[in-house]
């Protein structure tokens, strides 16, 4: 009978590089090989070479945003130093429950993007709109009418025509739906 599986969560050091080679679902930083996100440890050995570290989902659980993944939120509530926000996509799959997150003032921009750090589900993630292509999709005026995008930092209600300044996204034409 094979030992049970051991479960990983985000950040876990799982073991040096002098032991085994980073494989799908970790991340090397000084030295050691960390898990980049929940799942079950898998090493395998290939030849003569160090074993490969993997941590991969179960297809039942979770699915849990990790660094770098593109997630679509609502905005929760505003303040002049952050947005509050609820996860509700991670790339194109629903998530099972919403995760909380924080857009801060400063991380909307296009510099400095390895400073973005994860959470969990019982604290916020940090998220940013450093890159280009991310910022807002959907916006609704004081009116309630959503607005139009006129620029890369403006939207405009097309009832009352006030402009108000956002990052606006530059969405793929690949991720929009007909």
């Amino acid at each position: 009978m094979a030992p049970p599986a051991r479960y990983c969560i985000p950040g876990e050091r799982l073991c040096s590089t002098e032991e085994a080679t980073a494989g799908t679902g970790t991340y090397i930083r000084h030295g050691f090989i960390f898990s980049s996100l929940a799942g079950c440890l898998e090493r395998k050995n290939e030849d003569n070479e160090l074993p490969v570290v993997s941590v991969v989902r179960d297809s039942e659980s979770q699915l849990l945003p990790n660094v770098g993944a593109v997630v679509t939120c609502k905005v929760c509530s505003i303040n002049s130093r952050f947005a509050k926000v609820h996860i509700l996509y991670v790339g194109s799959t629903p998530l099972k429950s919403t995760f909380r997150g924080t857009i801060r003032r400063e991380d909307i921009r296009a510099t400095e993007k390895d400073k973005i750090s994860l959470g969990d589900a019982q604290s916020n993630y940090l998220l940013s709109t450093a890159e280009n292509e991310l910022g807002v999709v959907v916006a609704r005026s004081e009116a309630g009418v959503q607005m139009v995008p006129i620029s890369w930092c403006e939207m405009q209600c097309p009832r009352t025509h006030t402009k108000e300044f956002r990052k606006v996204a530059r969405v793929q034409p690949q991720f929009l739906q007909t």
